[in-house]
Formats: structure tokens, C-alpha cells, sequence
């Protein structure tokens, strides 16, 4: 069934945020563009996961990075921010990332045991664990090695030297835990920023959602103005 645009415009957007390392450098850059949540969302002892933002046609989520992806690709959210390795992971073919916003700067990189003697990229096979499976193997597949992924959602860099893997591949930002868990980064596989990510269809037809892609483009310029100067 077509939705007419008219219909469309008469519902509340949903806007997903996530938790952890990002908001915190996402809040002023939503503020600028139009998007200030409720007092309550600030309140830490509020465990409410649906807020009210300034704007009356417009509600906030805050979920788990990687479940914003999945909100905005299949429709229940409109718009969302989160990091690129989340965009890159799912691949959702519904999922639309316009603007680089230019902050949560890191890598997705890969790192062994500091005293690992054994050279992994000779080998065809390889256990890794990681929270990006899709993502990992890729990367291996692209070197001809078939990587055996062992899903961690944390405490990843425990894995070598418990044995549970020989590899990992994980955000790395300073590279102080790595060095602290006895590991060192030996490949990096892609750079990551936060992106403003929308649901094609909504982009389509609801001009409200073109109109906060515009609203965070011009941010980002802005920003990246008074960056260089």
C-alpha cells in the first residue's frame, strides 16, 4: 500500500540514539540542528527508553548502537545516528547514512598477543573474536583465510590469552587497553565515524526526514568550519 504524504507527515518521527561512548558528542550536534530531547532524558535514574523532544511531531529512543541500525532499516525509527561500524556490519539495504558528522572518531582494527610468535597471515584458517562478524570475515576473506568468528558483545581482548581465540577485532581508539591486556594492533580495517542514518522509504516520503538530513548536513559544515579555522 502507497503512503500519501499527507499521512506521513500526521505521525510523530522516531529518532534513534544510542547509548554509551556517542550521545555524549551526539547531544550538541542534535541540538544544533533542531532535535533537543526532554529534561527527563538527562535524568540518569531514568530508565525510560521513549522520550519527547522540544518538537511535537518528534520522539527520541535511546537503544544499543547496533539496534539503531536495525530500528531505522526496517521502519520503526526514521532517522537514528550511530557509528559506521554499525552501518558497515548490517549492510541493510533499507538503511541510508548521508552525512559523516564528523565525531566518535576510531578504528576497527585487528590485534593478537604481543608475544604470539606465529605469523596468522599465513595461515587459511583462523578463530577471531569480535562483535562485527559479518565485518571480520570480509576483511579475512579479502587476505584468502577463512575466519571462524566467536561472537563477543565485550571483554574481547581477553580472548587470546584465555585461548578462546587467536585474533580479535574491535574498536580501538588509543590503543591503552590493547597495550594493557597484552595485545598490540596489527591491521586496520576501517576508519569509523557517526553518521546520520535514515530509512530510505521514509527519506522518500516524508519530507520531515529530508529536511533533518539537510538541517545535520549544514552542521556538519559548520562545524567543520570552525574546525579549521
Amino acid at each position: 500500500m502507497t503512503i500519501k504524504q499527507s499521512d506521513t507527515t500526521s505521525r510523530q518521527l522516531t529518532f534513534a540514539v544510542p547509548k554509551g561512548r556517542i550521545l555524549d558528542e551526539a547531544l550538541p550536534v542534535m541540538a544544533r540542528a533542531g532535535v533537543v530531547p526532554e529534561d527527563g532524558f538527562h535524568d540518569k535514574a531514568n530508565r525510560s527508553l521513549s522520550f519527547g523532544t522540544t518538537r511535537d511531531d518528534m520522539r527520541l529512543i535511546r537503544v544499543r548502537a547496533f539496534d539503531v541500525a536495525t530500528f531505522v532499516a526496517h521502519g520503526a525509527a526514521q532517522v537514528g545516528i550511530v557509528g559506521s561500524d554499525v552501518v558497515e556490519e548490517f549492510d541493510y539495504a533499507d538503511l541510508y547514512a548521508p552525512v559523516d558528522l564528523d565525531f566518535g572518531h576510531c578504528r576497527l582494527s585487528v590485534a593478537r598477543l604481543a608475544d604470539d610468535p606465529e605469523d596468522a597471515s599465513a595461515a587459511s584458517h583462523i578463530r577471531v573474536a569480535t562483535k562485527y562478524p559479518s565485518l571480520t570475515a570480509r576483511h579475512y576473506e579479502r587476505q584468502g583465510i577463512q575466519a571462524e568468528c566467536v561472537k563477543l558483545n565485550g571483554a574481547m581482548e581477553l580472548a587470546p590469552s584465555l585461548g578462546l581465540a587467536r585474533q580479535i577485532v574491535d574498536l580501538v581508539s588509543t590503543g591503552a587497553t590493547l597495550k594493557q591486556n597484552g595485545l598490540v594492533e596489527t591491521q586496520r580495517i576501517i576508519d569509523i565515524s557517526a553518521r546520520l542514518i535514515v530509512n530510505r522509504a521514509a527519506l522518500k516520503t516524508d519530507p520531515r526526514v529530508a529536511e533533518l538530513v539537510d538541517a545535520f548536513r549544514s552542521v556538519a559544515e559548520e562545524r567543520a568550519k570552525e574546525q579549521a579555522a
